[in-house]
Formats: C-alpha cells, sequence, structure tokens
C-alpha cells in the first residue's frame, strides 16, 4: 500500500511540485489507485500528476473526503480527462457551504449539482463503511461525535433561509487495511480526529498502525489538543504523517509528546505499508 502526497499547502524542499492551500493524495493497493480529494484547483493537480508521472488514466476511482472547495477544486479536470470515473462521496456533499468571514462571504461548496456531476461521473453515496478498492474503505458518516469537531466558525450551510453552522455531515474518512495495522487518512477530519479513531476502532480490526493527512485541529483549545494526545496514546501511539490543516501548534504538541512519530507530508511525500 503506498500514499503519495499530491497537493498539500506545502511542498516537499526542492520539488518541481506546486503548493496551494488544499489537499490531494495518491493511495496505491493490488486493487488499483485512488485519488483522495482533488486540492484546490485543476491547475496545481494536473501540473504535481504530471511531474509525478501519473497520466489521469491510471487513476481508477476518486474519493472526496468532503465537499469544500480546496478539497474539490481539481473534480473538474480530472472529470474532463476520466468521463465516467466512480466518485465516491458522502450523500450531503451536494448540500450549499458557504465561507462568512467579514466582507468575504462566498460558496466554498462543490460548484456543480449533483445532475450536473452525474452525467459525467459515476457517482456513488456512502453513509456506510464501504470498500472502494481492495483494502482502501470510506468511513462512510462519522457517527457518533462526543468529542468535539474540527470546526471553523466561518463555516456556514443555508436551511430553509437560516444561516446555520455547517454540520459537517459530509465528512468522511479512508482506512487501510496493511500488514502492518490499519491506516486512517483523513482530508480535514471535520468530524473531529477523537471521533473519527472512536469509529475506526469500533468499525475495523487491528491495531492502527499510522494516521496521515490533515486532522483540523489548528484552532484546537489545549485541553483538546491534550485529549487527541491520550487518544493517540492510548492507540499505540502510532505513527503520524501531518499536513494541510493539522496547524503547527498541533504539530509542536504532538512532536513533544512523541518525537519519532510525527512527521511532515509536503506535496511530493510518499509513505509505504
Amino acid at each position: 500500500m503506498r500514499v503519495r502526497c499530491v497537493v498539500d499547502n506545502c511542498v516537499a524542499r526542492s520539488s518541481p511540485l506546486w503548493g496551494e492551500h488544499g489537499l490531494a493524495m495518491l493511495i496505491t493497493s493490488d486493487g488499483g489507485t485512488l485519488l483522495w480529494d482533488t486540492g484546490g484547483s485543476g491547475d496545481v493537480l494536473v501540473h504535481n500528476l504530471r511531474e509525478l508521472d501519473v497520466p489521469f488514466d491510471e487513476i481508477d476511482a476518486v474519493a472526496l473526503s468532503h465537499a469544500h472547495n480546496d478539497h474539490t477544486g481539481g473534480l473538474a479536470a480530472v472529470l474532463e480527462r476520466v468521463p465516467g470515473i466512480p466518485v465516491h462521496l458522502h450523500p450531503s456533499a451536494f448540500e450549499p457551504r458557504y465561507s462568512m468571514r467579514p466582507g468575504r462571504h462566498g460558496n466554498i461548496g462543490l460548484t456543480r449539482s449533483e445532475e450536473e456531476l452525474g452525467r459525467i461521473a459515476t457517482l456513488q453515496k456512502h453513509e456506510e463503511p464501504y470498500e472502494v478498492l481492495k483494502g482502501v474503505y470510506v468511513t462512510g458518516a462519522v457517527q457518533p461525535r462526543p468529542y468535539p469537531p474540527g470546526l471553523s466558525a466561518h463555516h456556514r450551510v443555508m436551511r430553509e433561509g437560516r444561516e446555520l453552522p455547517d454540520p459537517y455531515a459530509d465528512d468522511m474518512s479512508l482506512v487501510l487495511e496493511t500488514p502492518e495495522g490499519l491506516v486512517l487518512v483523513c482530508g480535514c477530519c471535520h468530524a473531529g480526529l477523537r471521533n473519527t479513531l472512536a469509529f475506526v476502532t469500533a468499525h475495523w480490526e487491528g491495531s492502527m498502525r499510522a494516521v496521515l493527512g490533515g486532522t483540523h485541529l489548528a484552532t484546537a483549545p489545549d485541553e483538546e489538543l491534550d485529549a487527541v494526545a491520550q487518544a493517540l496514546d492510548e492507540l499505540g501511539p502510532p505513527q503520524m504523517y501531518l499536513n494541510h490543516c493539522t496547524g503547527d501548534k498541533a504539530i509542536a504538541r504532538l512532536e513533544r509528546a512523541w518525537p519519532d512519530r510525527v512527521h511532515p507530508l509536503p506535496a511530493g511525500a510518499e509513505v509505504s505499508f
């Protein structure tokens, strides 16, 4: 099982890849290659895949962690090159989503409707865990959520004419079954890292080998970072390859506890299991 970071806020030193605020990763198993999220733009995704020498026709499926445009901005570029490709996502991913920052209001969700996407992609919607490739699963809805989610105060949805905080119902992660144990691959982990870890350990057997991706701890208070560290410690702790929305403060907190288990995962980096 091989995981390559294609798009991230940061780029590996001396890499010809481009960086942007967004995330995309390639997961390669015996069953094929999955593109996990598509970054914030088609330009960066296309450039980086070219530099990594990965033709679009080698991608067997796409899975979206959630609908925010820093994870779905390159989707149109994929569908232009691989029409009809399976796209795995949560049913609520098509609900309009907005960023309501002072003076900067805008749509940050999918730019095409379910009907429009359904004409150019094979949409597969998942509430429950589902094996998208051999040994590679989407979690479906991460429920229950007894612990704090990964919130951004400016994320909103509109329901019945009312502006409400985004419940992040569409947030999913990936679970990889490897000979070394389970690997959790997050997009933004808006469902909350502790909630996602609890969900995975309740639904899959085996030890937690590693946690990869964005964990949306950038704005987490100190007490939540301590609780996350305790939850990880109870799981081993696993190796951690963190990027995107994890946040420098959270990474520093985890590095203090386990300096040999916390690693960056910029665009161009890869991990094999």
